[in-house]
């Protein structure tokens, strides 16, 4: 007879079923999340600590401010997850910018969160607006505006490609 591989088994919180550890975290009786403890990573010496941090790629702004809100309420990951019901994986890649959530998550979070649909998902309107007006005041941009949207998406295409050959040096003036 093969030897078994060592399986976690987890008594849930919520129903108390008796239940080895599911790939998605969550009890097979009531769907809620498997409060498992992780090892805690030991600290990294500042001499090794990782200087840069990746930024999160899609999303960003959302994931961000998630994370800013999460560490502000001083909520883990897990304590999150548990709030929304929710695998703590999800709450990672949402925060990573891996998963992009859905505007009934979103509601979801504000809610666990206990802010406004809205502070998740605002935006620095007054930046763009300022960088909108800086981009407006240069001549060459504003007259140029002026004609984009009259352009189908072929056109377009051709004029920003010749746009960049000319800021490139690339194309040749006769």
């Amino acid at each position: 007879m093969a030897p078994v591989a060592s399986r976690d088994v987890f008594r849930c919180d919520y129903c108390s079923l008796v239940q080895f550890r599911a790939t998605n975290a969550l009890c097979r009786r009531c769907h809620k999340p498997l409060e498992v403890e992780e090892p805690k990573p030991l600290p990294i010496p500042t001499e090794m600590a990782p200087r840069v941090q990746a930024a999160p790629q899609s999303g960003s702004a959302v994931a961000v401010r998630i994370r800013e809100i999460r560490s502000q309420r001083c909520l883990s990951q897990r304590q999150l997850a548990a709030k929304m019901e929710v695998p703590r994986t999800y709450i990672s890649k949402v925060e990573n910018g891996r998963a992009l959530p859905t505007l009934a998550s979103l509601e979801r979070l504000a809610v666990a969160l206990s802010v406004q649909l809205g502070d998740l998902v605002q935006d620095n309107y007054s930046q763009r607006q300022q960088e909108i007006t800086s981009l407006m005041s240069d001549p060459f941009v504003s007259e140029i505006s002026l004609w984009v949207p009259k352009l189908d998406a072929l056109q377009r295409s051709a004029v920003l490609n010749h746009l960049r050959e000319m800021a490139s040096g690339q194309r040749k003036t006769a």
